[in-house]
């Protein structure tokens, strides 16, 4: 049967797909002009994907080469969005500290639902403002005491597995068991459940939260909809996302359940772990202002002293119109099921990854692993028990784990948004843009660090620290936005190499890679894990 198509209807295809055609290819190319007008050197972007393939294989090292090639200020393009690269120390000190308050939210994920979209990262504007300076008094030095017994325990554990190693004479993959040991602790602090994940990997709690880390950017839906963000929001709910669905609602009514169990019980029978911390700030009045925050480290310590908060002061000028905003200061049970599930986002990679390259570094250099285990024998001579307040005499262990955070920085690569057309330092920030903050590459920096490849943890003697540029090594970030957990994440980490080192010598053997291939998608960790072998040192008495 032949079907004879009139010239008419050739004619009206003709009108509709030519501009159609010109509709497309217009979409696939408008983005990318932004940042050449505003003079930021970039490679030249495909249609529709930007530059996200160059970044298949990981983001650590191209990020670096980027800046190599282009500049200490540069960009790419992400699908259809810009991103600025800034890796000039004095403008990142503008950018996250002294002009914060025009880049004050993190990179805006699109499609994100809860309990993330409720957590501390994805909060915006003033709600933000609000749940941080409620939650910046539950990390503070008083509350991280009440955290020991809970990381102790956890860490007995750890220590009965590598105990087990260090028996069998066999090379095994540390970093896996740094995995279990943190899952333990945020179990245990944030979720206010036991989870003995080390022994029992099978558990509900590991099974939905190992789903989580399976994420990454380069699986096909992600590519297409960072080409077309606007079909994301229609599409979400023809979508099912069945992993992520059941992720999300065990671990909400996980949280729920808790709270209803803690609220049930005396005051005098509640667990003290991050989520009572929280449970017990839902209607306080205790003030923090963001105008306590800095750069340095301690400056979430050094607020809440100020304002008397680790003494359970309730602070803050007295004025009515302040005392009608601290009414306000309270959370959500959403809020507080979004700040749990952070927690274990934020703490579980970022710890285990941590821990596991310090023991891979000393292995590699017994010299310093000797260093440190003198002083880790010191401290017991003059110590029965390490606590909190203890822990911060060990001097050489910090600076071992701020040259591990500074080789191999979990969180490498951070993000803020540009709201409105912004100048710092004589360059246009274009809005609509977003601003990456390279820690990986400013901590490599040979302007900055001397052999900066080599593992020396004399680099943060005070000495040293004091006579650098204080945005060249920004592991925990700057500024408001820095991490808020800091203070526990160290804890964790000076806890558990303590008490290792005590009893163990760790040490590189033929099945250790040497270099370590690195995966970097989300945050920096071992591709293939981390494979050492333990041995017992011989004038440890083991009590056990």
């Amino acid at each position: 049967i032949k079907i004879k198509v009139s010239p008419y209807f050739n004619g009206c295809l003709d009108v509709f797909t030519e501009p159609l055609c010109l509709c497309f290819n217009r979409y696939s190319i408008s983005p990318y002009s932004v940042l050449e007008r505003c003079g930021i050197n970039h490679p030249k972007p495909s249609p529709f994907f930007g530059n996200l393939m160059m970044f298949r294989d990981g983001f650590f090292k191209s990020q670096s080469d980027l800046i190599k090639k282009y500049g200490l200020i540069c960009g790419y393009y992400i699908g259809r969005r810009p991103i600025v690269i800034i890796a000039d120390p004095d403008m990142l000190r503008q950018v996250m500290v002294k002009e914060f308050s025009k880049f004050p939210n993190r990179m805006t994920v699109r499609g994100t639902t809860k309990p993330m979209s409720d957590s501390l990262v994805m909060l915006k504007g003033e709600q933000w403002k609000r749940v941080r300076s409620i939650l910046t008094p539950t990390f503070s030095a008083a509350k991280m005491k009440e955290m020991v017994p809970l990381i102790n325990t956890a860490t007995e554990t750890l220590l009965r597995n590598l105990k087990s190693h260090a028996e069998s004479g066999n090379s095994f993959n540390i970093h896996k068991c740094f995995g279990c040991f943190t899952m333990d602790v945020i179990a245990s602090v944030a979720f206010g459940t036991q989870v003995d994940s080390q022994n029992n990997p099978d558990d509900p709690f590991v099974h939905h939260a190992s789903k989580f880390f399976a994420f990454t950017f380069f699986k096909p839906l992600m590519i297409f909809f960072m080409a077309f963000p606007f079909l994301l929001q229609p599409l979400a709910g023809l979508l099912p996302n069945k992993s992520r669905d059941e992720m999300n609602s065990f671990f909400i009514q996980c949280i729920q359940k808790m709270i209803k169990q803690r609220d049930d019980l005396p005051p005098e029978q509640r667990r003290r772990d991050f989520l009572q911390l929280m449970l017990d700030v839902r209607a306080s009045s205790k003030y923090l202002s963001l105008e306590h925050f800095d750069v340095v480290n301690d400056a979430d310590e050094q607020a809440c002293t100020e304002q008397g908060m680790d003494n359970g002061q309730e602070n803050g000028p007295g004025n009515e119109s302040t005392k009608r905003a601290q009414q306000k200061r309270m959370m959500t049970e959403d809020e507080i099921v979004g700040q749990s599930f952070i927690f274990l986002l934020a703490g579980y990679e970022t710890s285990s990854n941590t821990l596991a390259f310090a023991c891979y570094l000393l292995a590699l250099h017994p010299e310093f692993q000797k260093k440190l285990q003198e002083e880790v024998d010191e401290f017991f001579s003059r110590h029965d028990t390490a606590d909190y307040s203890n822990v911060q005499e060990m001097k050489y262990l910090d600076m071992v784990i701020c040259e591990t955070l500074r080789l191999y920085p979990p969180a490498f690569r951070v993000a803020r948004d540009v709201d409105q057309d912004t100048v710092v330092n004589g360059q246009l920030l274009p809005k609509g843009s977003s601003l990456e903050i390279p820690a990986g590459y400013l901590h490599y920096n040979p302007e900055h660090w001397t052999e900066p490849e080599k593992f020396i943890p004399e680099r943060f003697t005070p000495e040293a620290k004091a006579s650098r540029h204080p945005f060249v090594y920004l592991p925990f970030g700057a500024g408001p936005r820095s991490c808020v957990g800091m203070r526990l994440a160290q804890l964790e980490i000076k806890m558990a190499l303590l008490h290792i080192f005590r009893r163990f010598n760790v040490m590189a053997c033929e099945d250790t890679e040497v270099p370590l291939e690195l995966k970097s998608h989300t945050t920096l960790g071992p591709k293939n894990g981390i494979l050492v072998k333990i041995t017992k040192r011989e004038n440890f008495e083991d009590e056990s």
